[in-house]
This record gives structure tokens, sequence and C-alpha cells, in this order.
């Protein structure tokens, strides 16, 4: 991806510069090139502007986006502010990125460590008893359940102490190479951990659980698609770090 980068200075009364962003925006929202924008008013200085777009890549936008059927309309709203442009470019991510502390992570909102660990535990214990999924974990060690925690810790932005001690992504491949999980079984899985969730008390707001099952989803069904006879996952990545609605990007 690209980030490209572009500074407006508007002197003056900026409402219709800001309405015709609004209605170009329309374009934006409909490009597949495009992954995400938004526009910037400078508190400093009141008439300087900047747009930050994110494209899939410069030559998507460049030859894509400026090629395509989309943008003689999206230039058509901005043309008049073209002469107030002071910087133009397009910028690569580097790996210095993050969140910061004003917003808490799935992992302290759900109560930390041992708060997954009641989870995990409640949640093991229905497993077991349970004729569809139970089979699977028949010889299942005592250590499984804080094991799972502790991946789940690491997954919602806690603890990196599943890559530390238990060997990581790699280590969790492990445990699903050649399982033959079946669709059913790994809907009873979801089933019952949502079953857990309630009972042990994990937090229910609409946010958290949205998140938490996004990544229940998505993990179970990566898990299905490894575990099938004759799958070639990939042996190495990171564990992912998943947000609050986020899915990871698995580009390293």
């Amino acid at each position: 991806m690209t980030v490209e980068y572009i500074r407006y200075r508007i002197p003056g009364d900026t409402t219709a510069f800001e309405e015709a962003y609004g209605r170009a925006a329309r374009f934006l929202a409909l490009a597949p090139q495009c992954v995400d924008y938004e526009l910037s008013r400078c508190t400093d200085e009141p008439d300087v502007y900047i747009l930050r777009i994110t494209w899939t890549s410069t030559e998507d936008h460049l030859k894509g986006f400026r090629g395509g059927d989309l943008f003689p309309g999206f230039l058509a709203e901005i043309r008049p502010w073209i002469e107030a442009i002071d910087e133009m470019r397009h910028y690569e991510r580097t790996a210095v990125r993050g969140q910061g502390g004003s917003i808490p992570s799935m992992y302290e909102w759900a109560g930390g460590t041992e708060a997954l660990e009641r989870l995990t535990e409640r949640f093991y214990q229905l497993v077991i008893a349970d004729d569809v999924v139970g089979p699977l974990f028949a010889h299942m060690d005592a250590g499984h359940p804080k094991h799972v925690a502790m991946w789940l810790a690491e997954v919602f932005g806690g603890p990196a102490r599943y890559t530390g001690e238990r060997g990581g992504y790699p280590a969790m491949l492990g445990h699903h190479l050649g399982r033959g999980i079946t669709e059913r079984q790994r809907r009873r899985w979801v089933d019952l951990l949502v079953d857990a969730a309630d009972e042990v008390g994990l937090p229910d707001d609409p946010e958290f659980r949205a998140a938490f099952m996004g990544y229940i989803e998505w993990g179970t069904r990566l898990a299905l698609a490894n575990s099938q006879p004759g799958a070639t996952p990939p042996r190495e990545a990171p564990v992912p770090h998943w947000g609050w609605g986020v899915a990871p990007p698995y580009n390293g």
C-alpha cells in the first residue's frame, strides 16, 4: 500500500472546499484502488488542509484510478482548488506504527489474563463433555486451557508470552495440521466458546463481542482449512494481533 498526502492552503471561506470534497469522496468510496481517505484541517493554521488517501499501490492510483472511469468525476469536483495545492506526494509506510494508550486493548477490556484463563478453563470443561468436538481433545494436555488463554492474550494485545514461551504461530499451527476438523466441529467449538464467555462474565457490550467474534470466526475457519489432508499453510507467520474490528494484515 502507499499513502498519498495532499496539502492545501485555502484562504478565506473554506465551506465550498469542504463541500466539494464531500462530493468528490463518493468517487473514492467506489474506487477499488482506494483503501481509505481522510480530510483534516489544521487547528494552528485553519486555512491549511491535509488530504490523506491510502491506495493499494502507487501504480494502482496513477494508472488504475486516474486512468479509470471514476477520475473525471472526482477531478471535476476538486478542479477549482488544484492551484491551492502546496504538496502532493506518495509515501510508503514503515514498521513504526501502533496505537496509543487512550484506547484500551481488547486484552485489557476483556479483563486481562485472569479473565481469559477463566474463559478457557470453563470452555474446555464444556468441550470435553461434548459429543461433537470432544473427541478432538480426548488426549488434551492438562495445561492446554492456560496455553490457549496465553494465545488469546497475545492476539488481543496482551503480553507476547505465547511467542516467547510456547513457540508462537508455528506451534499453534502444529496443533491443527492433519486433524481433519469438520465444519460441524468448528461451529460447535464456536458455540461452546460463546457459552463459556457468557458463563464467566466476559464483557458483553456489542463492540467487544463483535470484535471478539470476528477473531473467533476468522481463527476457526483458518484452523479448519489448515487441518485438512494435503493442506500446505505457511509454516512461519506472526501471531495475529486483533483490534477493534480490524483484521491483521498478513504481510509481517
